[in-house]
């Protein structure tokens, strides 16, 4: 374990690949080495990707890539697939777009499968982004599956989130109903050279003019959470709000990178210069070991309950016998027997 610590943290690509693999696996091998790392991270800079498919975001990201490369970064990219139903692993049609990439030992890509997860994200990418972040990665780019409206996950995960939206691909009402407002630090429309970007670009900002949260006290999971915003009715705070900026980019020509790299370091200093950085970190270990204590108690629950009783709870509830909420009652009372 000692000598695979030593060797990822001394940028050994064969290390990382073998720990990722271990990871992506939830192999008991992982947990220590994990713990031997977490003191080496909290330095690489996350930046989210997500948004609906065919939005080009693994060519965005292809370009993104590039674009940190040429500043001499050394850049993690974790692109997390839909789940094959057949193999149960990841697709990997990401690596289609950033065949750009292949050869460059200052890049790193790893496809990881959802295996169920809702949200975007697979279970353990955050596991995987320290492996990275350990390893010395200064970006870690996080290209979610494009599920939708569930894919909130990337906030509470990246520093930075993009949400990449394209022209033709519907109502606009949808960047309202996704929750995209409260979800994105950048707004990006890609294929921008396609008929009806100019309109969707211009849907976009009166929204954020409308219905961004710096238009009303509110408390989100964002970063909004951290930032009491005043009414109309009461004095506004002198505090500065991160209003989203909605940039245009044609990531085929890699038109408009530039300027999307330059809006993820505005944000970066933003929220450094705020002394945003502590509490927010603190927002996310919060919510993480909600998440991590939810599944460690399940799966105590399921451990001392044996199947044929949850078996019996569940022809109850069939036949009427039992309603869900008292079901649920009825395992915990038994679980709480069976550990007295």
């Amino acid at each position: 374990m000692d000598d695979l610590v030593n060797a990822l943290l001394n940028g050994s690509r064969r290390a990382v690949a073998r720990l990722l693999t271990w990871v992506s696996d939830e192999s008991p091998q992982a947990s220590p080495i994990l713990t031997a790392l977490f003191p080496h991270t909290g330095k690489a800079w996350v930046i989210g990707i997500t948004g609906a498919p065919g939005t080009g975001k693994s060519s965005l990201v292809n370009c993104l890539a590039k674009a940190y490369r040429a500043q001499n970064l050394l850049v993690g990219i974790i692109a997390v697939d839909p789940t094959s139903p057949f193999t149960g692993g990841a697709i990997l049609g990401d690596r289609i777009r950033m065949r750009d990439l292949s050869g460059d030992s200052g890049v790193f890509i790893r496809s990881m499968a959802t295996r169920g997860s809702l949200g975007g994200l697979a279970r353990t990418t955050r596991d995987a982004i320290r492996v990275l972040d350990a390893a010395g990665f200064d970006i870690i780019l996080v290209e979610t599956v494009g599920a939708g409206q569930s894919e909130v996950d990337i906030v509470r995960t990246a520093h930075t989130t993009l949400v990449i939206e394209a022209p033709g691909l519907g109502d606009e009402v949808q960047a309202i109903k996704a929750g995209i407002l409260e979800i994105a630090d950048v707004l990006v429309v890609n294929k921008a050279d396609r008929p009806g970007a100019h309109k969707t670009v211009s849907a976009l900002r009166m929204m954020l003019d409308i219905g961004h949260p710096a238009s009303r006290t509110q408390m989100t999971a964002h970063h909004g959470q951290l930032l009491e915003v005043k009414t109309p009715e009461t004095p506004h705070s002198d505090e500065p709000i991160w209003i989203p900026p909605v940039l245009e980019t044609i990531a085929t020509d890699e038109k408009g990178v530039a300027e999307l790299v330059s809006a993820i370091q505005k944000h970066r200093e933003f929220i450094q210069s705020q002394g945003l950085s502590a509490p927010l970190e603190r927002q996310r270990i919060e919510i993480e070991l909600h998440e991590r204590l939810r599944e460690a108690l399940i799966q105590q629950l399921l451990e001392s309950t044996s199947p044929e009783y949850v078996m019996d709870v569940i022809n109850q509830v069939q036949n009427r016998q039992l309603d869900p909420q008292s079901a649920v009652t009825k395992i915990l009372a038994n679980h709480k027997q069976m550990v007295s």
